[in-house]
């Protein structure tokens, strides 16, 4: 019995807004500090009804093969069953960053 391919709901902070996207492939980047995003999910062009919010995602991620998001900006990162709608939200309440290891004063 094959699998199938499995889908991802990836949260993410971008410019004070949450970016929810539907990928194929969530994986760290080679550039350190990085997850990489590849193969964007978007809902079929032949539904009536169009969300304006998903119709700007996919425009804005129309050209882009693989999108790299800083892990500190990643909210969270579900596989899911199916696809569901790609949203811009606005970001509510405090989201804490990632915790690093300061540099070492010299």
């Amino acid at each position: 019995m094959a699998s199938e391919d499995p889908i991802y709901r990836v949260a993410f902070l971008n410019q004070d807004k949450v970016y929810e996207l539907y990928v194929r492939h969530v994986y760290p980047s080679d550039m350190w500090g990085f997850v990489e995003l590849e193969g964007f999910i978007f809902g079929s062009r032949s539904e009536l009804l169009v969300d304006p919010g998903e119709e700007k995602l996919k425009q804005q991620f129309a050209d882009v093969k693989r999108s790299l998001v800083p892990m500190q900006a990643i909210i969270r990162i579900d596989e899911v069953r199916q696809e569901g709608t790609a949203k811009i939200s606005d970001a509510k309440g405090t989201v804490t960053a990632f915790p690093t290891i300061p540099p070492k004063r010299q």
